[in-house]
C-alpha cells in the first residue's frame, strides 16, 4: 500500500509555533538561568552606578543558575529580596556567611567563626580589590598630583608623571594633605559632575589603606627607587634596586616604627623578593605597592613579589611618597588610591545566623543595607495581630483619614506587601525589631556584567564585569 502522502503546513502555524518556543525560551532563561536588571540607587556606586538625574542607571546582567546549584560567596555582589519589603528586589555585595561574628573595624571587616575564636581581618581576593579601590584622581588636567619636597630637586611633575632628574622625594598632595574617605573619590570626572545626591557623610576619617601604582623607566644610574606609604607613626617602605644596584639586589618592604616624637630604631620588620631583580635603563616596568586590610604587597609587572602582613593600628592618619636615589628615572601613569572605608552605622558586631547573609553596599556612606535595616512594629487595634514592615518617612506609615468622623488611621504595610489599617488612636507602636540579614530563600542571583549605559559623546561607558 503506498504511504499516505504527508499534509502541507499552513505558514501561520509554523509561525505561531516558533513565536511560541521564543516566548517560552525566554521566560525559561529569565527565571532559571539570566535576567537583565536597572540599579535605580546609588547604594553601590561607583562600582555600579544609579542616579536617575544624571541620567545614568547602570544596567547588570543577574546570573540565577550559580545560586541554584550553589549558595552565594563572599564578596559576590548580589541581587535580592528585600527583607523588610519583599516585593522589592536589592543589590549589595556579600560580606557576612552565616554562622559567624562580623565586626567592622577603623573601617576594615573582621569575622570569627565563633566568640571562643579569634578575629581574623577579611580580605578581598585581587579580582574584587580592582573593582573597590577608589581612584585619587587630579581634579585638572593641568594640577599635579605629585609636589618635590624639597622645591631645589630638579623634578618636573605633571598630572600623573614625574620627570626625575637625579636624586630626589615627592609627596602626593604635597603631603600636606590629609587622605579621607570623601564622598566622590573612585568616581570617573565626567560621571561625578553629573551625581546629584548630597552624601550623608563625606571625609570624616582618615584613610590608612592605601595604593600607589605607576610605571618607571629608570636611568642607568639609579641606585633605588622607593614608594613609601604612611601610617600613623609607622612608614612602609617597599624598595626597588636600580640599574646602578649592586648584583644579586632583590626587592624588599621594610616597616618602621617611630616613636611619639618621631624618631624610630630603624626596621622593625623586613621581607626580602624571593628572587633578584632590578629596574632597567632599557625598558619600562609596571608597579603596584600597596597597604590593603593589615597586608603589604609589592607588584612589578603584574605579579607579586614581596608580601608582608601587619598588625591592625587604628592610627589612619596617611600619606604617599616617592623616593629616587641616583640620575632619577621617568615615572608615567601614576596613581593613588584608597580603599573603602565601611561605617558601621550602629552595628559595629553582630551574630550573623545560619543560612543568612550580611550584605554591604560599596557606597558605604550612602548605602541602605544590613547595617540599618530594622523593622517597625505596630500591634493591630484589636490587640492581637502583630505587623511590622519597612519605615519609610512619609511613605509607611501614612496617616489618613483626619476630619474622618470615626476618626484617622494608620495605614502600614507590612513586609508582604499587605496594607493594614489601624484607628490612629488605638494603633500601638512597640519597640523596632533588628533585621540586618538576607535569609538563603530570598538570594535571587549574582551580578555578572554592565551593559549599559553607552554613551561616549558625554564620556560614559559602562561595559565591565561585576566582580
Amino acid at each position: 500500500m503506498a504511504e499516505a502522502e504527508r499534509l502541507p503546513r499552513a505558514p501561520w502555524r509554523d509561525n505561531l509555533e516558533a513565536m511560541t518556543m521564543a516566548i517560552v525560551m525566554a521566560l525559561v532563561l529569565k527565571i532559571f538561568v539570566v535576567e537583565a536588571y536597572k540599579i535605580p540607587t546609588g547604594s553601590m556606586q561607583p562600582t555600579l552606578i544609579g542616579d536617575e538625574r544624571a541620567g545614568i542607571q547602570d544596567r547588570i546582567l543577574v546570573d540565577k543558575l550559580s545560586y541554584a546549584l550553589r549558595d552565594p560567596r563572599r564578596w559576590e555582589v548580589a541581587v535580592f529580596r528585600y527583607p523588610l519589603n519583599r516585593a522589592q528586589n536589592f543589590v549589595k555585595r556579600v560580606v557576612g556567611i552565616g554562622p559567624e561574628e562580623l565586626r567592622i573595624r577603623d573601617g576594615d571587616l573582621w569575622h570569627r567563626p565563633d566568640s571562643a575564636a579569634e578575629w581574623r581581618i577579611l580580605r578581598r581576593p585581587r579580582s574584587v580589590q580592582r573593582d573597590t579601590w577608589k581612584k585619587l584622581d587630579a581634579l585638572a588636567p593641568e594640577a599635579s598630583s605629585w609636589q618635590p619636597e624639597d622645591p631645589r630637586v630638579d623634578w618636573e611633575c605633571t598630572a600623573r608623571a614625574i620627570q626625575a632628574s637625579g636624586p630626589g622625594r615627592a609627596a602626593f598632595r604635597g603631603g600636606k594633605e590629609a587622605i579621607v574617605d570623601l564622598y566622590f573619590d573612585g568616581y570617573p570626572e565626567a560621571i561625578a559632575k553629573r551625581i546629584s545626591r548630597a552624601p550623608r557623610e563625606s571625609g570624616d576619617n582618615p584613610v590608612g589603606d592605601l595604593r600607589v601604582e605607576g610605571k618607571i623607566r629608570a636611568r642607568p644610574g639609579t641606585t633605588l627607587f622607593t614608594i613609601e606609604l604612611e601610617e600613623g607613626l609607622r612608614r612602609y617602605r617597599f624598595e626597588i634596586p636600580g640599574p646602578a644596584a649592586a648584583a644579586g639586589e632583590s626587592p624588599r618592604i621594610e616597616v618602621l616604627e617611630l616613636g611619639s616624637n618621631g624618631s624610630g630604631d630603624g626596621a622593625a620588620a623586613r621581607v626580602l623578593a624571593a628572587e633578584p631583580l632590578r629596574l632597567s635603563a632599557e625598558r619600562t616596568l609596571t608597579f603596584g605597592a600597596q597597604n590593603l586590610d593589615d597586608l603589604l604587597e609589592l607588584e612589578l609587572d603584574g605579579r607579586v613579589v614581596a608580601a608582608l602582613e601587619i598588625l591592625a593600628t587604628s592610627d589612619q592618619d596617611s600619606a604617599a611618597h616617592l623616593e629616587l636615589t641616583g640620575d632619577g628615572a621617568e615615572l608615567e601613569e601614576l596613581m593613588v588610591a584608597r580603599d573603602i572605608y565601611y561605617l558601621d552605622r550602629g552595628a559595629s558586631e553582630v551574630v550573623v545566623p545560619p543560612d543568612c547573609y550580611f550584605m554591604l553596599g560599596d557606597n558605604t556612606q550612602d548605602s541602605a543595607d544590613s547595617r540599618e535595616w530594622r523593622f517597625k512594629r505596630y500591634r493591630t487595634s484589636d490587640a492581637e495581630t502583630l505587623v511590622r514592615g519597612e519605615a519609610r518617612d512619609g511613605e509607611n506609615p501614612r496617616v489618613v483619614g483626619y476630619g474622618d468622623p470615626d476618626g484617622a488611621k494608620l495605614a502600614f504595610r507590612d513586609e508582604w506587601g499587605e496594607r493594614h489599617w489601624m484607628k490612629l488612636a488605638e494603633a500601638r507602636e512597640i519597640t523596632p525589631e533588628d533585621a540586618h540579614f538576607v535569609p538563603r530563600e530570598l538570594v535571587l542571583g549574582r551580578a555578572l556584567a554592565v551593559f549599559w549605559p553607552i554613551d561616549p559623546f558625554h564620556d560614559v561607558l559602562r561595559l565591565k564585569w561585576v566582580r
